[in-house]
């Protein structure tokens, strides 16, 4: 997935500025799309100058107002090819798990820590998405094709979350309590 597709799609379920594009990228598509403030505005951009968005006119036009951007017919169809196009599945990216692997061969020292961490982080992520499942999903709003796929990809949010929860949880007991530095060796001069 990339950027332009992802403002794209958020532009299609509601035209919006870059401000707002922003804020529901922190509230929604962040979760597994994320972008800065000037990623998504530059990306705007470019997409405004290949003819797939638009800004809307302003009422009453003034220098430094936000724009509000709409997607045009060709957005919209290269939005549709990207969907039908294959794409494989790119390889996981964890430094938790490098440094695990960095662990093995010089100590795990403070790795406890971080796995605990972590864990907290991952529990609260899935709290948080159990919240917007109640908030945003009753089944009585499941009925129609797109909040169930919306709902798809919150479960496949909530699953993700609950196989770290799961995993950091059994790594923790493999690894047992963490150990204490032995004290040092008396020296020469000591």
């Amino acid at each position: 997935m990339s950027l332009p597709h992802a403002i794209l799609t958020a532009l299609l379920e509601k035209p919006s500025s870059g401000l707002e594009l922003t804020r529901r990228f922190d509230k929604s598509i962040g979760y597994f799309w994320s972008a800065t403030h000037q990623q998504i505005y530059r990306e705007l951009g470019r997409l405004e100058e290949a003819g797939q968005i638009r800004a809307l006119p302003s009422p009453v036009p003034v220098r430094g107002q936000r724009k509000e951007y709409e997607v045009l017919p060709a957005g919209r169809e290269f939005l549709r090819e990207w969907v039908g196009a294959a794409e494989d599945p790119k390889p996981l990216r964890s430094a938790l798990l490098l440094r695990m692997r960095a662990a093995a061969v010089v100590g795990s020292a403070g790795l406890r820590a971080e796995l605990e961490r972590h864990l907290a982080l991952h529990r609260a992520q899935l709290d948080e998405y159990f919240g917007i499942e109640e908030r945003d999903f009753p089944a009585e709003r499941r009925a129609d094709e797109p909040d169930r796929l919306r709902h798809l990809v919150l479960r496949g949010g909530i699953d993700l979350e609950r196989f770290w929860v799961e995993w950091l949880t059994a790594a923790l007991t493999e690894l047992g309590p963490e150990e204490r530095a032995a004290p040092a060796e008396p020296g020469p001069e000591d």
